[in-house]
């Protein structure tokens, strides 16, 4: 990931980051002012990949409406995990960084405005899924199943 940190400057404005997490995958959101750009991995949102899975990270978008994101440029980096969980996770950052930007730099009640909005609808938009994959134990094929028992 040598080509990443070209397009990610640190300038000193009104910029937020933060992240999104869902199993493994890790999404960080750098939000700036700006006009609107929002690009996952230096491709466009709506290019994103598995196109089944799109509409989920637009949901964010299309629950809180294009105006409020017009004065915002979004850059998403996403590293771990699988096509799904990189989905949740990207969701997740956009959301999480809405919501930071409008806390530092617009207001407190559009915040809350957006905040009760993207809660209202999924809980996991802005508040990380904590479940993570079992260890396998022995005298089994998995976690919990236990190899079959034979009497004869």
């Amino acid at each position: 990931s040598s080509g990443i940190n070209a397009e990610w400057p640190l300038r000193p404005g009104k910029s937020v980051q933060v992240f999104g997490r869902k199993k493994t995958a890790t999404a960080v959101a750098y939000t700036k002012e700006g006009n609107g750009m929002i690009k996952v991995n230096g491709v466009p949102i709506d290019l994103l990949e598995p196109s089944a899975l799109r509409y989920k990270v637009l949901e964010p978008i299309l629950l809180l409406g294009k105006k409020r994101f017009e004065g915002v440029d979004i850059r998403i980096r996403v590293r771990g995990g699988g096509a799904t969980a990189r989905v949740y996770a990207i969701r997740q950052a956009i959301s999480k960084s809405l919501v930071a930007y409008y806390q530092k730099f617009v207001d407190e009640t559009s915040k809350k405005e957006i905040k009760d909005i993207l809660l209202n609808y999924d809980k996991s938009m802005l508040v990380a899924d904590p479940r993570r994959c079992e260890p396998k134990k022995f005298g089994g094929p998995g976690a919990r199943a236990k190899y079959q028992k034979s009497y004869r």
